[in-house]
């Protein structure tokens, strides 16, 4: 269960993540953001019963918010890394 959290709030900020216009990871994706959302909100409820189930009430409640805003911190970095490694410009 220590696991299974961390892992659900990572799919839950990605499927928010996915869900916004700005994204690049998927673009084809953003015509499903509603879905995506809803998608969200369930590995949302999952990852804090989850975690609540491992750690506690409380601490699993911080533990998957926790997971979920580092999580939503580093997605846009990573899409930013992600685009500016596949491409070749030469700035300068």
């Amino acid at each position: 269960m220590s696991v299974l959290y961390p892992l659900l709030s990572l799919c839950c900020a990605l499927a928010f993540y996915l869900a916004t216009a700005h994204q690049r990871l998927r673009p084809a994706w953003q015509g499903h953001a509603r879905g995506l959302r809803r998608l969200g909100w369930l590995l949302a409820v999952l990852a804090l019963a989850a975690a609540s189930t491992a750690l506690g009430p409380w601490a699993g409640l911080f533990a998957a918010l926790s997971a979920f805003m580092l999580s939503a911190v580093l997605l846009p970095y990573l899409d930013a890394w992600w685009w500016m490694r596949r491409e070749r410009a030469h700035v300068g």
